[in-house]
């Protein structure tokens, strides 16, 4: 399978709500908007999209139409991500891990979409030894 795009769609009950938040929060834009489905583009790279649909909506199949599904992380990496953090702060974010650096070479924090999607906001860090032989490309 060639792709073309990939994004992906969180299906909500309130989906203005849900496009608001990531518009004022993280910059994005919306490039179709209907009252069930939402298709965000990111103002800083038009690569990055997402969209949000209604989780009751027709097109979702009838036995998956009304389902919660958990287990979800949004990674969004970024250049500052010292700056983000202090942002999503002053904007009264839900802080479910501070900032905070990881051996593993992330430099991140995660907060929430107001349906309880994760979001990890990264800046790539260098890995400590023990964790650069796992990269693919060691040379990092």
């Amino acid at each position: 399978m060639r792709c073309t795009q990939f994004y992906p769609v969180l299906m909500t009950d309130d989906v203005a709500r849900a496009a608001h938040f990531y518009t004022r929060h993280l910059r994005f834009q919306p490039l179709f908007e209907s009252d069930w489905y939402v298709h965000l583009q990111s103002s800083e790279d038009e690569s990055v999209n997402l969209a949000v649909l209604l989780r009751g909506h027709a097109t979702i199949p009838a036995p998956r139409r009304h389902a919660v599904t958990g287990g979800l992380l949004l990674n969004f990496e970024v250049a500052d991500v010292d700056a983000e953090y202090a942002r999503a702060c002053a904007q009264g974010l839900p802080i479910l891990l501070p900032l905070r650096d990881e051996d593993f070479g992330q430099r991140h924090f995660i907060t929430q979409d107001p349906d309880g999607v994760m979001i990890d906001v990264i800046t790539p860090i260098q890995p400590t030894a023990a964790f650069q032989a796992q990269y693919a490309d060691a040379s990092n």
